[in-house]
């Protein structure tokens, strides 16, 4: 296993590479002058030359991406144009805030979907299996944005059960956990359910039942444990989609995350703070990949890692 998470770990470094001039040429393709806004819309030309030269942005662009990532391998990724902190000091402290937020909402949203996947598969055909997928199509076709208004003007402003917004309190995360995390409960209960009927269908599935297996052993032993492995893949996937899209929940619900961040940093065109937190993203999204791989094994002796 040691040399399969070894050959896996450098087989990222090619992905990350590319990943960081895709986001270094994206970035520097954004309208707008930051030396321009850092120096004010009243400075001279000379003043916002002078600027631009601090800042480093008056070289060649290979210069400059060569900087950027020299810096960013020993950690260092600059200085925030808006605050003027290091961009690691800033990220620091808006990542704990998306991460709890992010796990919280994967954490009800699997439970709610594995259960509402296996009870639809099990009861297929009847009154459980209609109402579990109408409640799945309604949650993947609510917008995120829309769902957390509605439930701001309803559980905040008209009946007052909860803070509009802000974290700190257990009470802060049940809006935006629950808007977060609805579209993945939503996508968990059809993968579910579909992988568990798949599965149902097996050889072995059949002879344990023909062999008098209770019925509550084939459904939670043989049946949802084999049908767990692509239904890993979907919770890995959907944890990093959540990580990524708290975006727009963050924003709706003054979250101070990294979404929020990012989106007062893609409107004052702070590069540094843009290309460390889509790096940050996308290095996630490799992590939560070697750790689904893990899990395959885990949760099916019969797959090795190779």
């Amino acid at each position: 296993m040691l040399d399969y998470l070894v050959r896996r770990i450098l087989g990222t470094i090619p992905v990350i590479l590319v990943i960081s001039v895709v986001v270094f040429a994206f970035v520097h393709l954004l309208p707008g002058d930051p030396a321009r806004l850092v120096a004010g819309m009243d400075a001279t030309l000379e003043d916002v030359a002078a600027v631009r030269k601090s800042l480093g942005l008056d070289g060649p662009i290979w210069d400059q991406y060569w900087r950027f990532l020299s810096h960013a391998v020993q950690g260092d990724f600059g200085m925030s144009l808006k605050s003027r902190r290091p961009v690691i000091t800033e990220i620091g402290e808006r990542l704990m805030p998306t991460v709890w937020l992010t796990v919280f909402a994967m954490v009800w949203a699997t439970a709610a979907g594995l259960l509402i996947g296996v009870a639809s598969a099990v009861k297929r055909g009847r009154w459980q299996d209609w109402g579990g997928m109408f409640v799945a199509v309604s949650g993947i076709s609510f917008p995120s944005f829309w769902l957390g208004l509605l439930m701001i003007d309803l559980f905040s402003v008209r009946l007052g059960w909860l803070p509009t917004g802000g974290y700190g309190t257990p009470a802060h995360f049940v809006m935006p956990s629950f808007t977060l995390g609805l579209g993945v409960a939503a996508v968990m209960a059809r993968f579910t359910r579909s992988a568990f009927i798949e599965i149902a269908r097996e050889d072995y599935v059949r002879t344990a039942r023909a062999k008098g297996v209770p019925e509550q052993t084939v459904i939670w032993k043989h049946t949802l444990r084999n049908a767990l492995v692509p239904v890993i893949t979907m919770v890995g996937l959907q944890f990093g989609f959540l990580l990524g899209g708290s975006i727009v929940v963050e924003t709706v619900f003054t979250w101070p995350g990294l979404g929020r961040l990012l989106v007062d940093s893609v409107a004052y065109r702070d590069y540094p703070v843009i290309q460390a937190e889509i790096l940050l993203f996308s290095l996630e999204f490799i992590v939560i990949n070697l750790a689904v791989d893990v899990l395959y094994a885990l949760a099916n002796p019969e797959i090795r890692f190779r």
